[in-house]
């Protein structure tokens, strides 16, 4: 839901950052690679240990270049099959990371076997919500819905609700909450996604299946006609 206005928006404020870099000669690929590495160190270093504050404050910085080496390799005119791939995958391991580090914090100092499910769940299902739809498509579906809880969404509201709980080690009071809450949102609603996108899967086959089978039956009449 956020994909299509925020994007459009960041990539025009990234645009001159992704002129810079190519005139500096790095890499759309280079990019992706350390903006994975940095939110990977964010999310496992940081959030284990309760640092949420500072662990989404490095995420953040990172996290864009998810919107850079795109905007790079168009910029370059060099956008290819092997770099879309790249990105898309990275971006899972970026993502999982993320729900990785709650959950490792959960599962220790943080002390709540609840919520590390929650946070494992999260997880799980933003990698399957993706699945579900590369999996559509590679079978000639156009898996036309786009869900209510998407890879923005997701990590808009879990990384805005980490960064404000983190100020409970600024003394605010009461704020971690908030995280919890986050979780929570987010495994509701990547499984509503999940469930959108497999009833959207199931009507779009069975509409190309009948399709199919009504194009099969006009050709053996044409067939037998002649």
């Amino acid at each position: 839901m956020l994909n299509k206005y925020a994007r459009a928006f960041f990539t025009r404020v990234l645009t001159p950052f992704a002129a810079l870099l190519l005139r500096l000669g790095v890499s759309p690929d280079a990019v992706t690679l350390i903006g994975t590495a940095g939110v990977m160190a964010g999310a496992l270093v940081f959030f284990p240990m309760g640092e949420f504050f500072w662990g989404t404050i490095v995420i953040t910085i990172f996290v864009f270049s998810d919107l850079v080496d795109g905007n790079m390799a168009r910029q370059a005119g060099i956008s290819s099959r092997w770099g879309a791939f790249l990105d898309s995958t990275l971006d899972r391991v970026a993502d999982g990371a993320i729900f990785a580090g709650f959950a490792l914090w959960y599962a220790g100092s943080g002390d709540d076997n609840v919520l590390c499910a929650v946070a494992i769940f999260c997880l799980a299902s933003g990698q399957v919500v993706s699945y579900t739809k590369a999996r559509g498509e590679s079978i000639g579906l156009p898996v036309a819905v786009n869900g209510l809880v998407e890879r923005a969404e997701r990590l808009v509201i879990s990384l805005v609700a980490a960064g404000l709980a983190g100020l409970h080690g600024f003394g605010v009071p009461g704020i971690q909450i908030l995280l919890p809450i986050a979780l929570w949102i987010v495994a509701a609603g990547s499984l509503v996604t999940l469930v959108q996108r497999v009833v959207t899967v199931r009507r779009e086959s069975a509409e190309a299946d009948a399709a199919a089978a009504v194009s099969a039956a006009a050709d053996r009449g044409s067939e037998a006609a002649q």
